[in-house]
């Protein structure tokens, strides 16, 4: 039965997905004086990437063959306000590049400290790095990902291209889908499609989520407090926590969750400086903005939104969704093919064959089907210029310039704004705006998944 804590385990599913836990969040870090004044407070969420009781049978059902590395696969800190009307739900990517806090000096990717030191380190750290008390810790792995998004209904996925990654055996096609618990783990867990590595999966696991959360609530999926802590009770029967986290917290913070509208939900990824720096013996690491992390940390620590804030995403003069850099351009005008090399284009003239009578109208640019996003960027430096798809056409675009002499602006290109800017969930999901109810009943899904669910294997 669908209850308000499915709110609260709905994020903990998110990240790969078991039985969750709560463990000690562990003592105020010096000068911390966040949750010791009242302001919020904070659940770290993890996903575990360890295949420890899982049968063949199940590695290959869930596709997650290989060798755990018994590390933090994904890692969430939940903010909920001290008024209960706001959660910033902040994604900090295992490759971020970090000091472990048990003392040693020692650096590292953010996802080893599980593995150096459990939950215990893996709290510490997160505490060290971002000078936040967590006050609850939860743990989840794979199976039980599967038999709670079943139990949930499913998950309503979108995408507007053609997802395929062969490592976590996603398939799938452009559009909306609604999907199991398998169908969104595979979702959730591919990092080898689009941009390789973790912003854009991270993306997609905030985008789940979301839509989740906007789903139970369109649902009404709220149940009195008395339903909500017979919920509680049942999954403590299988679920390990800590002396201070009980019925009661998780009836509070469930409650909260449900309640919360799309645009008083806010996901944001860390903000990037460096996206691949190379340490011996750790390999390729992120490593965080100072000024810009330490202004997301803050506004946490002092209760504020995180969206809007110029200090932590500041707003760029022309902002593009793709690399410049990575864009070949062939365009028949020597002035503009100097202003768009000058952005950042790769650019080759092509005026010596341009033609004596230049065509009337703005220039048009023509590319291959499934550069949308790039055509996006490439019109943002050409403003005006009209965009038309050529099945066939090779990897890089040709721009013909008519009889106007075309403006060529400068473009902004800020992976973190492209890939994790601060958004409110009414922004950032599937079920926004006219496409919200477009998913099956959640009912109807779970009579016919929940007799599907494997056994949860996860100690």
């Amino acid at each position: 039965m669908l209850r308000t804590t499915a709110a609260m385990t709905l994020l903990a599913t998110l990240v790969s997905g078991a039985a969750w836990t709560a463990a000690p969040a562990g003592p105020l870090p010096s000068g911390n004086g966040n949750n010791g004044n009242g302001n919020g407070t904070n659940v770290l969420v993890v996903g575990v990437d360890s295949r420890a009781g899982l049968s063949k049978a199940e590695k290959n059902r869930l596709h997650v063959g290989g060798k755990g590395c018994n590390c933090t696969d994904v890692m969430m800190l939940v903010h909920l306000s001290r008024d209960s009307r706001r959660a910033s739900v902040v994604s900090l990517p295992r490759d971020s590049y970090v000091e472990y806090a048990d003392g040693s000096g020692v650096r590292g990717k953010i996802n080893g400290a599980y593995a150096r030191g459990g939950r215990a380190l893996t709290v510490k750290t997160v505490e060290k790095v971002t000078g936040l008390r967590v006050d609850h810790f939860l743990e989840t792995g794979f199976t039980g990902f599967e038999q709670t998004i079943n139990g949930l209904g499913g998950a309503t996925l979108c995408t507007d291209k053609h997802l395929q990654d062969e490592n976590s055996g996603l398939d799938m096609t452009p559009g909306m889908h609604h999907a199991d618990g398998n169908g969104t783990l595979r979702f959730v867990r591919a990092r080898h499609i689009e941009r390789p590595g973790d912003l854009g999966r991270v993306r997609r696991q905030q985008r789940t989520v979301s839509d989740l959360l906007t789903r139970l609530t369109a649902e009404g999926a709220l149940a009195d407090p008395a339903a909500a802590a017979e919920t509680a009770a049942t999954l403590l029967k299988s679920v390990r926590t800590d002396d201070h986290t009980g019925v009661a917290d998780l009836v509070r913070i469930g409650l909260a969750l449900a309640r919360l509208r799309p645009e008083r939900t806010e996901f944001a990824t860390v903000p990037i400086e460096v996206f691949d720096h190379r340490v011996p013996g750790v390999g390729s690491t992120l490593v965080w903005h100072e000024a810009r992390s330490q202004a997301l940390w803050k506004a946490l620590a002092q209760d504020r939104p995180i969206t809007g804030d110029p200090a932590i995403q500041p707003v760029p003069r022309t902002p593009v969704p793709t690399n410049p850099a990575g864009i070949k351009v062939r365009i028949d005008d020597a002035g503009a093919a100097a202003g768009l090399r000058a952005a950042g284009f790769v650019v080759t003239d092509t005026s010596a064959q341009a033609p004596a009578v230049r065509p009337a109208g703005p220039p048009v640019i023509r590319y291959a089907p499934g550069r949308e996003s790039d055509a996006a960027t490439l019109a943002a430096a050409l403003p005006g210029a009209r965009r038309q798809v050529v099945p066939g056409h090779d990897g890089a675009f040709d721009v013909t310039v008519g009889a106007r002499k075309p403006e060529v602006r400068a473009v902004t290109y800020d992976r973190n704004v492209a890939e994790g800017a601060p958004v409110t969930a009414d922004r950032l999901g599937c079920l926004t705006g006219r496409t919200r109810h477009a998913a099956p009943p959640a009912a109807a899904f779970r009579a016919a998944a929940l007799p599907a669910a494997a056994p949860d294997s996860t100690p």
